[in-house]
This record gives structure tokens, sequence and C-alpha cells, in this order.
């Protein structure tokens, strides 16, 4: 499933084809897409409706249409969005088009049809409750540091809740906790201040990496709205190189399964919580 990074990325490079922009109809192919509204009122909605705003909250992308409407979409695990030039073909898996008043065509892409995008009057109304965004000015050192003493949850699971922290999925926080040193078991309350800003310090420097190399394609589906692959794979650590040497110092990275989920560490430099055998 896209992350930050990648959904940052999709909203940065649609942003510029669809500000000012007014929508002037809609197709509706997958209904479920749309979610509980019907197709047909979903068109009647929307048609008309102004772009004013494209931006990104954890993984969803808003779409303010005026006041009081907004668009939210969740790419989920397939989804992908592009404006399509006037007169080009339109692109396989398509669930849902916008003309645009330009001849331009919004499209909301999806093999599996898991995403969702949905008309909404505010955003709130779609989004769970989500916690900082951890590139804002909200997420501080001391904030972080205060946060974590408060939970006695593991590492992994708690840095996964979106409500805790938004945006973060499997890759990065394997990668950030990669970067402190720190085991995905570790208890959140049982890190010294130091742990909990080096921590805080890989989250900013990953995601920010990553956002500057347009995200990682970690499989097929994953491309920019420009249809090109994201680059931050190349920089992956431990995610995905299970059996592969340590970049750091060379120990074999191994995957475990914590809170249900794949989860990669290299066992010399994320040494296992005291008391708790390594997995």
């Amino acid at each position: 499933m896209p992350e930050l990074p990648e959904v940052e990325t999709v909203a940065r490079l649609i942003r510029p084809r669809l500000l000012g922009r007014r929508i002037v109809d809609a197709r509706i192919d997958w209904p479920r897409t749309v979610g509980t509204m019907s197709p047909a009122s979903f068109r009647k909605r929307i048609a008309g409706s102004p772009i004013d705003r494209v931006w990104r909250r954890g993984k969803y992308i808003v779409f303010d249409l005026g006041p009081r409407r907004c668009l939210v979409g969740h790419l989920r695990m397939t989804g992908r969005m592009q404006v399509r030039e006037p007169g080009s073909e339109p692109s396989p898996y398509v669930k849902v088009s916008l003309a645009l008043d330009d001849g331009s065509v919004f499209e909301f892409i999806d093999v599996r049809k898991f995403g969702r995008l949905i008309l909404a009057e505010e955003p709130d109304e779609v989004f769970p409750k989500l916690g900082p965004e951890p590139l804002s000015d909200e997420f501080t050192a001391a904030w972080f540091r205060a946060a974590l003493k408060r939970r006695s949850r593991a590492l992994k699971p708690l840095l996964l809740d979106q409500s805790f922290l938004a945006g973060l999925g499997n890759i990065y926080v394997d990668e950030a906790l990669h970067a402190a040193r720190l085991h995905p078991l570790r208890h959140a309350d049982r890190l010294t201040g130091k742990a909990a800003d080096a921590l805080h310090a890989a989250i900013r420097a990953i995601l920010e990496e990553a956002i500057e190399r347009e995200g990682s394609s970690f499989d097929t589906f994953y491309r920019t709205p420009e249809g090109q692959p994201g680059d931050y794979q190349h920089q992956f650590q431990v995610y995905g190189r299970t059996g592969k040497p340590c970049r750091r110092c060379e120990a074999p990275i191994r995957r475990l399964v914590v809170g249900q989920r794949g989860t990669h560490i290299c066992a010399r430099c994320q040494r296992s919580p005291r008391g708790r055998p390594s997995p």
C-alpha cells in the first residue's frame, strides 16, 4: 500500500494540472469506488465544481472543491491518479474519470478495486482519527518523547497506528527503526530520551529523502502520475532484503512477524529487548 512519500508524490505531481480547473462531468466505472453514493448522485453533485486545493493528510489525498465540498481519495493497494491529456487514450482499469474544463481528464485507476474517492462536505467525514503529520511543525522531538512515554506498546505496531502518527506504513517504519538502531519489539515507554530523539530524526530524514526520490516502487503497481517508478527502493536498508547483508554491519537481514506484519531487521544493529529472546 502506498505510504506517505508515495501519496505526497502523487499530490505534488497532479496539483499543477488540477488547480484552477473546473470539473465539467464525471464517469464512474466501478460504483464502489465512490462509496455509498450512487454514480448518478456523484456525477450531479460534482459537476461544475472548481478545484481550489490539492493536499495530503496521512495516506489520503484531498481535493477542495469550493466551499463545503471536497473529494477524499485513498489509493489503498493498487490505486493510481493521473491527469490525461486531451484526446489521448484512457488508461486501463480506470474506475472514476473527471472531465475538466481544459479538455484533460483526471483518472482514478485501480486494478484491484480497493481504492476510494469519496465526495463529502468536510474531509473529517471520511478521515479516521489521525495523529500528527511526521513532517509538520507539530511533530517535534519533545512531543514525540512525551507521546512515547505515555504508551507501553511495542514500537512497530505503535508507529503503524495512524491515530498515533499519520502516514507511516510497513516500509518506512522498518527503515526508521533500523536507522535508529531500535528493535521493533522495544516498548515505547522504555526508550531513553536519546533513543526517542534518534527515532524522531530517522523518521523525518527517511520520509524527506523518500519524497525527494518520488517514493518506492516496491511492486509493479506503484507508479507516479507521470507513469514513472519511484527510486527510494534502491536505498532500502532492511525492507525486503531478507538474507542479504546489512549495509552497516554485514549481518544477514532477518524477517520476523510483529503484530501480524512482516518486519525486517538486522539482529546485530537492532538488539532484542532485554529479557525477550530474539525471534
